[in-house]
C-alpha cells in the first residue's frame, strides 16, 4: 500500500488542529496562528497546505461532516435500513454532548457570512434527509415519497434539536425522549 502524501499527511494534521481549535475557543478563536500553534506548525506552513482561513474552514467542514460517510449524506457508509440509521443519529457518536457540538456550532456560525461553507453544510443534513427518506421509502413502500422525505425531515430535526439540547440538559433522557419521538414521527408512515 502506497503511503499517503506528506501533504495529504500535513492537511490532516492542521484539519485535526482545527477542529480541536474550534472546540475550544470557538469559531472566532480560531485564527491561523491558533491553529497553526495547534498544530505544530509555522502559519506559513498552515497556509501553504490548506490556503487562508475561508479556505481551512471549508475543507475542515468537508472532512468533519463527510469523512466516515457515504456520499452527500451524514449517515455512516453501510447504512442499510432506517433501523441502523436511528442507531446512529441517537446514538453516543451523534446525540452526546461535547466538543463536536461545538464544532458544528462554529462552522454555523462561519457559514453565514461564507455561502460556500454554507453550501457544503446545507448539502450535508439534505444529503441525510434524502438518504434517510429512500431508506423509510424502502421499508414503506405504502408510504408517498413526500411523506417519506417530510419525515425524514422531521427525524433529522429531532435528532439535531437533542444533540443540540445535550450540552445543556440530560442526554441520558433526552435523546431517548428525541428517539421515541422520531419513531412515532416514522410510525405515520404505516
Amino acid at each position: 500500500m502506497a503511503r499517503p502524501s506528506v501533504a495529504e499527511e500535513r492537511t490532516q494534521q492542521i484539519v485535526d488542529a482545527t477542529i480541536r481549535t474550534i472546540a475550544a475557543h470557538g469559531i472566532t478563536g480560531a485564527s491561523l496562528e491558533r491553529i497553526a500553534e495547534e498544530a505544530g506548525m509555522s502559519r506559513g506552513h498552515v497556509r501553504h497546505f490548506v490556503g487562508n482561513r475561508e479556505e481551512l474552514l471549508r475543507e475542515s467542514a468537508r472532512r468533519f461532516y463527510y469523512e466516515d460517510a457515504e456520499g452527500d449524506s451524514m449517515l455512516p457508509a453501510g447504512t442499510s435500513d432506517v433501523a441502523h440509521a436511528l442507531d446512529f443519529l441517537f446514538g453516543d457518536e451523534f446525540a452526546s454532548p461535547g466538543n463536536e457540538n461545538a464544532v458544528v456550532l462554529g462552522f454555523v456560525e462561519a457559514a453565514r457570512t461564507d455561502p460556500v461553507l454554507a453550501g457544503l453544510l446545507v448539502s450535508a443534513y439534505q444529503g441525510t434527509h434524502h438518504a434517510l427518506a429512500e431508506l423509510l421509502a424502502a421499508e414503506h413502500p405504502a408510504a408517498d415519497a413526500a411523506a417519506c422525505a417530510s419525515v425524514a425531515y422531521g427525524v433529522v430535526g429531532i435528532a439535531l434539536h437533542n444533540v443540540f439540547l445535550s450540552d445543556i440538559a440530560s442526554a441520558a433522557t433526552g435523546t431517548a425522549t428525541a428517539r421515541t419521538a422520531a419513531e412515532r414521527l416514522i410510525a405515520t408512515l404505516d
